[in-house]
């Protein structure tokens, strides 16, 4: 496992690492357990420097993002948050930078040209629920919880609400950001939070597992597929339709798509060419 971006690999307890596993599966696990891998402003361009990395790195297919410790995330750093109360504009111009940066390393997340799967390992709360949301898939422990309580501290999550309510439906939603209260593994399945729930202490293997049935497809059949399924969900039916329908057309002339049609039709295993 090595620690990823430079900006701290010299550091003697890096705070993201990086391990790839054969088959083309990035794992970027969270390193600041002593911190509950809250996300400080460092660890967020960190994590968004790794995902710009392998975005551009043909030689991964899927993504897992991990987290050391007990706790997932348990969202933004409050001591960097409340760092700058007695500056001038009593913090206003830190709040901005970390809620843009954070923002972006979540969009990133989303317009990253391959799948990105959470392994939930514990609890995930504000902005690291907003982290598991943000996710393409999710896999959780038993043992984990979700929550977005800055009602409780007079901080709504309004920022982790743009992720949330993408995600499940709007009366579960407004029922986690009005009252603060977690969610328990069982829960955040069924309202669609996330995918699986499996044994504590397996999420990761389990997730590593999804991403690698991922990987073994045409990795630009999923490309297409991933950016479509975000566009597409903002357009209105008739929009969608065309543009789905366009989208099937042009993916049609792909040479995995006759690869894999052909493959199917002779019974046999496609070669993938990833174009």
């Amino acid at each position: 496992m090595t620690a990823l971006p430079a900006s701290t690999a010299n550091s003697p307890s890096p705070i993201l690492l990086r391990e790839t596993i054969d088959g083309g599966v990035a794992v970027l696990t969270l390193n600041r357990p002593a911190a509950r891998n809250s996300l400080s402003l460092e660890l967020i361009a960190d994590l968004h420097a790794a995902l710009d990395l392998i975005g551009r790195d043909d030689g991964v297919r899927a993504v897992v993002i991990a987290a050391n410790g007990p706790v997932f995330s348990a969202g933004h750093d409050m001591k960097e948050l409340t760092a700058h109360r007695n500056d001038a504009d009593r913090g206003r111009a830190s709040f901005n930078r970390i809620m843009t940066a954070c923002s972006a390393m979540m969009q990133t997340i989303v317009l990253l040209p391959k799948p990105v799967i959470a392994a939930v390992q514990g609890v995930a709360t504000a902005a690291g629920c907003q982290l598991v949301a943000s996710c393409d898939l999710a896999v959780a422990s038993e043992r984990a919880t979700f929550a977005t309580p800055g009602v409780d501290i007079g901080l709504f999550c309004s920022t982790p609400m743009v992720a949330l309510t993408r995600n499940v439906p709007r009366k579960h939603a407004m029922h986690m950001l009005l009252t603060g209260e977690p969610v328990k593994a069982d829960e955040a399945r069924a309202i669609g939070l996330i995918n699986r729930v499996v044994p504590h202490g397996t999420e990761r293997d389990a997730a590593i597992a999804l991403a690698e049935t991922i990987a073994s497809k045409s990795s630009h059949t999923v490309k297409i597929g991933k950016e479509a399924f975000y566009r597409q969900a903002e357009l209105n039916l008739a929009d969608a339709y065309h543009y789905a329908s366009q989208v099937m057309a042009e993916n049609m002339m792909a040479a995995d798509a006759e690869e894999g049609i052909g493959a199917f039709l002779d019974k046999r295993k496609p070669e993938w060419k990833d174009r």
